[in-house]
């Protein structure tokens, strides 16, 4: 079993930056792939970016693709996500997740664990 809590959200301006943790409960966080999700208001939850469980590999939307940086601490048992050059179309709840050694990162339902999410909203 793993928690996910996510922090770090708010209120900026268009090309600002802001940065979003995920703390993880339990002993077996090293195990999981992480991934970051979104969903604006009326639309469909969206994979943003996902990192394997040990932190080699990264994967990204093309709409945050040079934008968004995904990383991971396995010894503090937290994933961040650094989001830069902000745009408004970036506002969205913003959800990290847990994929405990499905194959694939990008569809939602390879992942096992979800935080409660964080909210970002980017003014123009």
């Amino acid at each position: 079993q793993v928690q996910l809590v996510e922090s770090g959200g708010g209120l900026v301006q268009a090309g600002g930056s802001l940065r979003l943790s995920c703390a993880a409960s339990g002993r077996t966080f090293g195990t999981y792939a992480m991934g970051w999700f979104r969903q604006a208001p009326g639309k469909e939850r969206e994979f943003v970016a996902a990192i394997s469980w040990g932190g080699s590999s990264t994967y990204y939307a093309d709409s945050v693709k040079g934008r968004f940086t995904i990383s991971r601490d396995n010894a503090k048992n937290t994933v961040y996500l650094q989001m830069n050059s902000l745009k408004p179309d970036d506002t969205a709840v913003y959800y990290c997740a847990a994929n405990r050694l499905r194959p694939g990162v990008r569809p939602e339902t390879n992942y096992d664990y979800w935080g409660q999410g964080t909210q970002v909203t980017v003014s123009s």
